[in-house]
């Protein structure tokens, strides 16, 4: 047969017709290339979990230099490895309810949104993050006359058992609340340590209806701020004009909660300071928005169409603050989660008390500052995306509504004296969003595809024949705008975090108190 045809009637096994005319060279370079192709994704794939591993190896060192040869101090040593490995899950999960939101909107890169939220998140933890640690570190146990040891051991267990819950939740690709994580934690060894008595079951009830109504809050007023810029901006025949108006309206309530939040909330450890004080500053920093937003949107505002695409770019620069903003205030607030627990460990063995009100050790608050920011570069990027892709679509708008809810939200919370988790606020403000959009895109669909006199027919005979009802159906579900399969997971994430951290709270404390005691 003529070599041609033998190509054409005869093809390789392969399927490709050169495959027959080339040297077992060839195919042997192939292989090699295919084999080195799939080394290298094995060790892209095997590289964060050695950083995290080299992390880890580090605070021991640090942990080990920090307290000296004393008879205590492999124990302070494995509790600050612990503490390590919490504050890399920390950064791994939490940090994605700030971020998300922008990175879903191309506000920002994922690279710049996380070299903005590391630096972000340190100097939060580093700068205003002793103070938020007692409450984990002592107030969530009461009555606990137990040996010191035994009171060591609660701690470290409470910290493993949630830095494995918040391990597991990252890894399904759940974003959960890493206090509840905690809390939950030190619920379970403590109860397994001393009963039910050594828990302040106040405390844990009121955290648990503050978990309940703060999502539903946060998607409330994201909403409703979604709803406003509707009206007042993207709704109107000259966007423009509008945006000159209102944009530097929503700055100025954005600069001020944020002030507000960050005074109250991030800088009470470095500045005391009233409630006049608060909003007296609150009101200053929104008059200083308003007033740089009102020239910059002007001025750029020349430039632009009257398109909603083109006026969404005008939040563009206030939702990157406002992510920064976010992420400075929950380093220095859940720092705590994972240095709380060492922090009490510290005090327990140096003096005697579970107080850690006063001297916080700057080794043990680096911990938690470097930790975060590390997990966060390592693994924050899948449930960023998690957050600001895979639950409902985002623009400039949608995600400041957010992120401005957020603060918001937490910042009533504050004022009410509720204990709320700033997780469970963004994802709640992201759903929000993405109902309201359904919501009003169910609206304008049947307002549009409905005639007149159908609006006074049975409904019921629109679906006459299965044909009719099967495309309503569809049409209908053509307009879910936010995915369902995200919410009912990460709800069922948020049902089973706190009874689940408790469970394993309990189980790493038999196990450790077999071995330790």
């Amino acid at each position: 047969m003529h070599p041609k045809l033998r190509h054409i009637l005869l093809p390789s096994p392969t399927g490709h017709p050169d495959d027959m005319n080339r040297n077992p060279l060839d195919k042997e370079l192939q292989h090699i290339s295919g084999m080195n192709t799939a080394s290298q994704a094995l060790v892209q794939r095997m590289a964060a979990p050695g950083l995290a591993i080299l992390f880890l190896a580090l605070v021991a060192m640090w942990a080990g230099a920090a307290v000296g040869q004393t008879p205590t101090s492999i124990v302070v040593v494995i509790g600050a490895i612990v503490a390590g490995y919490m504050a890399l899950n920390i950064g791994a999960n939490d940090v994605a309810n700030n971020m998300g939101p922008a990175v879903g909107a191309r506000a920002l890169t994922m690279p710049v949104a996380l070299l903005i939220a590391a630096i972000c998140e340190a100097a939060g933890a580093l700068l205003a993050g002793s103070d938020v640690v007692e409450t984990v570190a002592s107030d969530l146990l009461v009555g606990f006359n137990i040996a010191p040891t035994s009171f060591v051991l609660v701690m470290i267990s409470a910290l493993l058992a949630a830095a494995m819950w918040v391990h597991l939740s990252t890894f399904i690709g759940a974003p959960v609340s890493t206090t509840h994580s905690i809390i939950g934690g030190v619920t379970g060894a403590g109860i397994a340590a001393a009963g039910l008595s050594a828990v302040s079951w106040p405390d844990i009830f009121i955290i648990a209806f503050g978990w309940m109504v703060s999502p539903i809050a946060g998607g409330a007023i994201a909403a409703l701020l979604l709803f406003l810029t509707q009206v007042t901006i993207t709704g109107r025949i000259d966007k423009l004009r509008a945006a000159r108006t209102w944009v530097p309206v929503f700055v100025a309530v954005m600069v001020g909660t944020f002030t507000m939040y960050l005074v109250d909330k991030g800088l009470q450890h470095v500045w005391a300071r009233g409630a006049v004080t608060i909003v007296t500053l609150g009101l200053i920093a929104a008059g200083v928005g308003w007033a740089i937003a009102f020239s910059r949107v002007r001025l750029r505002s020349l430039a632009l169409e009257n398109r909603k695409k083109h006026v969404a770019t005008l939040f563009r620069l206030p939702l990157i603050l406002a992510a920064g903003l976010l992420s400075f205030s929950h380093g220095a607030n859940d720092v705590s989660n994972a240095i709380g627990p060492l922090a009490a460990v510290v005090s327990m063995l140096s003096r005697g008390t579970t107080d850690v009100s006063t001297d916080l050790p700057f080794w043990v608050l680096s911990i938690g500052a470097f930790g975060i920011s590390v997990g966060l570069a390592l693994f924050g990027p899948r449930l960023i995306r998690t957050v600001g892709e895979q639950i409902t679509k985002l623009n400039e708008i949608r995600a400041f509504c957010a992120a401005l809810s957020t603060g918001l939200t937490v910042l009533v919370a504050s004022a009410l004296g509720m204990p709320v988790s700033t997780t469970h606020i963004a994802i709640g403000a992201v759903f929000g969003i993405g109902f309201l959009r359904e919501y009003r895109s169910r609206r304008e669909m049947e307002r549009k595809s409905v005639p007149i006199y159908a609006r006074f027919v049975d409904p019921r005979a629109l679906n006459a024949t299965p044909e009719m009802a099967f495309a309503n159906a569809r049409e209908a579900d053509h307009r879910r705008l936010i995915r369902r399969q995200s919410v009912y997971g990460i709800m069922g994430a948020w049902v089973v975090t706190l009874p689940s951290s408790a469970l394993l709270g309990a189980l790493v404390f038999f196990l450790v108190s077999r071995f330790a005691l």
